[in-house]
C-alpha cells in the first residue's frame, strides 16, 4: 500500500508543473500545484533530491509558468511575505512560549521606516540639505537590514516590561503595545508630521539594483522567495542551536531552564527581538510593494490572522508556519473570491436566489474561526507540529522518558 501511495505522489508531482504549464489560468490547478508542493515536502524519497525538485518548482516552475498571469504572481508573493511573519512570529511564540497578539507592530514598524525615507514624507521634518528625499530604491536593500535593526530594538523595548508576565497577561499586554503602536502612527502627523497621519504615505520608491528597477510582480516574487529562503534556513539553523533548545526548554518549564542555568531574561529578549526583526524586514517588501501604507493596514486583526498561520501550521515548526500562512493566504486571496464568483453565477443564471448577505468573502473571518476550531479539534498540534516537545520525546524515545511529566 505505501509503495502505491509513493507512486501516486511521484505521479502527482511530476505531472503538477506539466498542468500549471497548460493552464495557468486555472485557480484549481494552481492549488493542485502548490499540494504537489507540499506533498513533495512529505513525500518519503533522498533529501537532496526532494531538495532539488523543490527548488526547481518555486524557482523555475512558478514563475515561468505564471510570469502572464500577475494575480497568481501576487498570490504567491503575499504567501511569502506571510510566511516570513508566521516563521517569525512561530520563535516568540512556537519556539519560546511566549504569547504575543501584538506582532503586527514589529511589521508596521519596518513598513513606515522604509516608507518615510522612500517617499516625500521625510521632508517635512528632516531639513532638505541633508539628504534628497525620497531616497533612491537603490537604499530598500540596506533598509531591509535598517529595518530589522529598528523592529529589533522596538522588540526588546516590548519585551522588558513584560518579562515577569505569562500565558492571558503576556497577551493583553503585548495587544495593547500592538494598539498603542497603531495609534501612535494614526497620529503623528502632528505637532509634526512624520507618518502623515491616517492619510497614509505614498508613493514609495520601488526597489532598484544597477540601475534596473524592481516594480513588476515577477520581480518581487523572486524578491520574497528568495528572503523566505534565507530566512527558514537562518532560523533553522538558530533553531538547532543553543539559543534554540534553551527557547525550548523555557517553553516546556521555565523553572527547570533557570536551574539549567539558561537566563530567561536573555533568551526572552532575545526571542522577541529575532521575531520582530523577521517582521521589520517584512514591513519593508510589504510598503515597497503596495507603493502605499497607513495604520488600518496594522491592525489587530493583521496580528491575529498571523497567529492563526501558526496555529493552524503547528507551534514550533518552520515547515508549518509556511504551510499555515499559506493555506490561510489561499482562502482569504483566492478560495473564498472564486467561491463567491461561483455562488454570483448561479445567481445570474437564475438557477436560485443568493442573497448578497450570504457572500462568502464577507464572512472571511468567520471561515478562519471555524477553520481553527476544526484545527484545535482534529489536529491540536497543527498540520505539522513541532518536533521538539515533551510529548513528542515521549514517542520517539523508550525507557523513562515516558515517565516524564511536563508539568512538574
Amino acid at each position: 500500500m505505501k509503495k502505491v501511495i509513493l507512486v501516486m505522489d511521484y505521479i502527482f508531482i511530476f505531472m503538477m508543473p506539466l498542468l500549471l504549464y497548460y493552464n495557468y489560468n486555472s485557480s484549481v490547478i494552481f492549488l493542485l500545484f502548490l499540494l504537489s508542493i507540499f506533498r513533495l515536502y512529505r513525500t518519503d524519497i533522498m533529501l537532496k533530491m526532494k531538495f532539488l525538485l523543490l527548488i526547481f518548482d518555486i524557482l523555475v516552475v512558478l514563475p515561468t509558468a505564471l510570469n502572464s498571469n500577475s494575480y497568481f504572481i501576487d498570490i504567491a508573493t503575499q504567501i511569502c511575505i506571510y510566511s516570513i511573519l508566521a516563521v517569525g512570529l512561530n520563535i516568540v511564540v512556537g519556539f519560546a512560549g511566549l504569547l504575543d497578539l501584538g506582532y503586527v507592530a514589529f511589521y508596521a514598524a519596518g513598513a513606515y521606516v522604509y516608507a518615510i525615507f522612500a517617499s516625500n514624507q521625510a521632508n517635512n521634518f528632516l531639513p532638505k540639505f541633508f539628504v534628497q528625499f525620497p531616497i533612491s530604491g537603490e537604499w530598500f536593500w540596506v533598509f531591509l537590514i535598517f529595518a530589522m535593526i529598528v523592529s529589533a530594538i522596538v522588540g526588546i523595548v516590548l519585551g522588558l516590561p513584560v518579562l515577569r508576565l505569562k500565558g492571558d497577561y503576556l497577551a493583553i499586554v503585548t495587544l495593547g503595545f500592538g494598539e498603542i503602536i497603531r495609534i501612535i502612527l494614526n497620529n503623528l502627523d502632528k505637532p509634526i508630521n512624520i507618518t502623515n497621519g491616517p492619510r497614509g504615505i505614498t508613493p514609495i520608491s520601488p526597489p532598484r539594483l544597477f540601475g534596473i528597477e524592481f516594480n513588476s510582480p515577477i520581480n518581487y516574487y523572486f524578491i520574497t522567495i528568495f528572503i523566505l529562503i534565507i530566512v527558514i534556513f537562518f532560523v533553522n539553523r538558530v533553531n538547532y542551536s543553543r539559543i534554540g533548545r534553551s527557547w525550548a526548554a523555557i517553553r516546556e518549564d521555565e523553572l527547570a531552564a533557570r536551574s539549567m542555568g539558561i537566563s530567561l531574561v536573555k533568551m526572552k529578549l532575545m526571542a522577541f527581538a529575532y521575531g520582530a526583526s523577521l517582521a521589520g524586514m517584512a514591513g519593508v517588501v510589504f510598503s515597497a510593494k503596495q507603493t502605499f501604507i497607513e495604520p488600518t493596514s496594522f491592525g489587530f486583526m493583521e496580528s491575529i490572522g498571523i497567529l492563526a498561520m501558526v496555529i493552524l501550521g503547528g507551534l514550533g515548526s518552520i515547515s508549518g508556519a509556511v504551510t499555515g500562512a499559506t493555506i490561510l493566504v489561499l482562502l482569504k486571496l483566492l478560495i473564498l473570491k472564486d467561491f463567491s464568483e461561483f455562488l454570483g453565477n448561479i445567481a445570474d443564471s437564475g438557477l436560485i436566489s443568493i442573497p448578497t448577505e450570504l457572500d462568502p468573502a464577507k464572512y472571511e473571518r468567520l471561515v478562519f474561526g471555524i477553520i481553527l476550531v476544526l484545527a484545535c479539534i482534529f489536529r491540536p498540534k497543527g498540520i505539522l507540529p513541532g518536533k521538539r516537545s515533551i510529548e513528542y520525546l515521549k514517542k520517539m524515545l523508550p525507557g523513562d522518558i515516558q515517565k516524564i511529566n511536563p508539568n512538574s
